[in-house]
């Protein structure tokens, strides 16, 4: 059949209804990784007036099943992880979990699910891969002749305090390691979880070891339910700040992403309560969409804000040369042109105006770093001295 075929023209066009969000999901597809042999396009011929993901079959009225999260142990190889990009405030990074159950569909790391032939979409959130001996490794290297100190980066392609941590407590282990080596290191999260490990992180921040960042988008409730669907709620991660700095432990708000439209006008909003409840510094960072997030924030954006979501993309694209994205290292956390010069301007007025960042806690003290760990009868020792059997 041809375009010029009278039965062509005459089948209607039924426009493909956006896919379906999943209750306590951030992405809406199961998009396929890039990585992928096979390459599957879904196609509308006119027959079909709604659109169904591949691996849903849906319940008996139509909404899509319970996806359940799925925990996979992993022994790693390495867990230090190095990089060298100029626009990112440390060089070394320490993630104990693949993928991150908080959903956040903005995610940068969801392309990270890819290498492992898996979907950036549904997969990165509810198929988790947890490295059960990061410990190990990491007391391995830091022992080293060769290791030289310097900050580590907790939780940047994951989140440490995802709800898995609360029974594996793989993130727990690894700060008792760090704490035992008196190994200076930072962290950011938007669990609360993250409040269990006071009685350790406290004694480190006393030191000069450790500074804490909560991610807070938006103050909006509902907006956060759909935007990061497994995360603390912004109200609870705010006391999860107070209750920090309360504890004497340096934090600090990363306001990420900024999505025009949608996050962007809660901007102020967010550093006024933020800098009430003890946060000492602020940051942000301007939506990024790099591979497969593209396309996986466009769904999610027809599905939730189908009414705001061309002048969302259009806005982005304003910000990006004209493109979804640019990774050019000079650009890509805050974007160019009129729009970004005004998200800057409106943020360092908030900031001056609440007294944030007037104090540098970006230098931690690496003098107490011990190369060996600390015996038995030393006082920072393990709770339980009791040795191995073999």
């Amino acid at each position: 059949m041809t375009q010029s075929d009278p039965d062509f023209d005459s089948v209607p066009e039924f426009p493909v209804a956006p896919p379906a969000p999943r209750k306590g999901r951030g992405a809406v597809t199961n998009l396929q990784g890039r990585y992928e042999v096979d390459q599957r396009e879904a196609v509308d011929d006119g027959w079909l007036a709604v659109s169904v993901s591949e691996d849903d079959d849906g319940d008996d009225d139509g909404e899509p099943k319970v996806l359940r999260t799925q925990v996979f142990e992993e022994r790693a190889k390495t867990i230090l992880t190095r990089n060298a990009s100029p626009d990112i405030p440390f060089s070394v990074s320490l993630n104990p979990y693949r993928g991150c159950e908080h959903g956040c569909i903005y995610c940068f790391a969801r392309p990270t699910h890819s290498y492992l032939g898996l979907s950036p979409g549904l997969d990165f959130e509810s198929r988790i891969y947890a490295k059960i001996n990061a410990p190990e490794l990491l007391e391995r290297e830091l022992s080293k002749k060769s290791y030289v100190p310097e900050p580590i980066a907790l939780g940047v392609n994951t989140d440490a305090w995802q709800p898995v941590e609360r029974d594996l407590r793989i993130t727990r282990r690894v700060i008792e390691v760090l704490s035992e080596r008196n190994h200076p290191f930072a962290a950011i999260t938007k669990s609360s979880l993250i409040e269990r490990d006071i009685d350790l992180l406290a004694p480190m921040a006393a030191r000069g070891q450790f500074m804490a960042a909560i991610t807070i988008t938006t103050l909006d409730s509902e907006i956060a339910r759909t935007l990061e669907p497994r995360g603390a709620t912004p109200s609870r991660r705010l006391r999860a700040i107070r209750t920090l700095s309360e504890a004497g432990i340096p934090v600090g708000v990363s306001i990420a992403p900024v999505i025009p439209f949608v996050t962007e006008p809660d901007m102020e909003r967010v550093l006024e309560a933020c800098a009430e409840a003890g946060a000492s510094n602020a940051s942000y960072i301007v939506l990024r969409l790099p591979w497969e997030v593209a396309p996986l924030f466009k769904d999610w954006l027809a599905a939730h804000f189908p009414d705001r979501a061309d002048r969302v993309m259009s806005r982005v694209r304003d910000m990006r040369g004209g493109k979804d994205y640019d990774a050019n290292f000079a650009t890509r956390m805050k974007g160019e042109g009129l729009w970004a010069d005004l998200l800057k301007q409106r943020f360092h007025k908030a900031v001056r105006r609440l007294g944030l960042n007037r104090r540098d806690h970006g230098i931690l003290d690496m003098s107490h770093f011990r190369q060996v760990a600390p015996t038995l009868a030393e006082p920072s020792a393990r709770a339980n001295p009791q040795l191995d059997l073999f």
